[in-house]
């Protein structure tokens, strides 16, 4: 039998993290079917939806989760509504991963429906991503995510991997981004996950580079300048009075791994013990199974 920290739950993987209303949702539309109960899941999901108000970052938190789990209630809710907002919007990311250019006409009628709504402009900004398009079309979509949510988390994350070496950018464009969103971030945004979202990432670079960086890889989390960011993470990230945000679970466990990686398991303990077994499939996925990578650092 494997062990838990007392109160802790075996861990699983929770797309929905800690926002309970976005679970009940899910729950329902993996039941749901049939053309009546497809319209009473429908409705939970307009009210969840509406239910976020100006909150942008958990819109697009539950957006990106409900048109993962749900792509066939997301195009049958479009047919039925074809002029929605949140039809539009849902029915927009869901279309992303087959098609990009579908989904960016989507988002389009969604920003046009919605003018405050940054959500459709990070929907534009991913499909781009996806199309490998040149920077000079990204740059206006991120001016208008940037005039309506400057922290968003996950425009954030998508410039990110649109600017590393393994897609449009280079070491040097991703760290020039990296430090110019450090050197005027406020405190307890949203995207104060970046800088070791960055770290992570190139620890992964170098990890599966399978030469003289990975050899030396005992060695990343010590260096000046990796260390702080664990540092002022686990010094700030776990006080009751920092600002939660909607995927603050994600972000407690890409420290625990983090600091799991560096060898710090006192460190990681308590990170471990506020994520509360909810599992995301990045980072722990990249080295295995997400949930058994999550549990063998964990009992560490």
């Amino acid at each position: 039998m494997a062990f838990f920290r007392r109160g802790q739950q075996a861990p699983r993987l929770a797309p929905e993290l800690d926002d309970t209303a976005l679970g009940r949702v899910l729950k329902a539309v993996g039941s749901a079917r049939g053309p009546g109960p497809q319209d009473l899941v429908i409705a939970q999901v307009e009210r969840l939806l509406q239910d976020t108000r100006d909150d942008w970052d958990r819109r697009c938190h539950r957006v990106r989760v409900l048109a993962a789990a749900a792509p066939a209630l997301a195009r049958g809710w479009r047919l039925r509504r074809p002029r929605d907002p949140d039809a539009l919007l849902l029915h927009g990311w869901s279309e992303l991963p087959a098609d990009p250019r579908a989904a960016t006409a989507a988002f389009r009628l969604a920003a046009d429906a919605l003018p405050g709504d940054p959500t459709p402009w990070v929907g534009a900004l991913a499909a781009l991503r996806l199309l490998a398009r040149p920077s000079t079309e990204l740059t206006p979509v991120w001016r208008e995510i940037h005039a309506r949510d400057p922290w968003h988390r996950e425009a954030h994350l998508q410039m990110l991997g649109y600017l590393s070496p393994e897609e449009q950018g280079s070491q040097m464009a991703l760290r020039d981004f990296v430090e110019d969103v450090i050197a005027v971030m406020p405190y307890g945004v949203p995207a104060a996950c970046l800088p070791l979202t960055a770290a992570v990432r190139q620890y992964h670079r170098d990890l599966d580079s399978g030469g003289i960086r990975a050899i030396g890889l005992g060695r990343y989390w010590s260096q000046p300048h990796v260390a702080p960011l664990l540092d002022q993470a686990l010094d700030h990230w776990l006080r009751p009075s920092h600002p939660r945000h909607a995927a603050v679970v994600a972000d407690l466990g890409l420290l625990a791994y983090a600091l799991a990686r560096a060898l710090r398991p006192g460190d990681a303990a308590p990170v471990f013990d506020a994520i509360g077994g909810l599992v995301t499939a990045w980072p722990w996925g990249h080295d295995g199974d997400p949930v058994e990578r999550y549990t063998y650092w964990s009992r560490r």
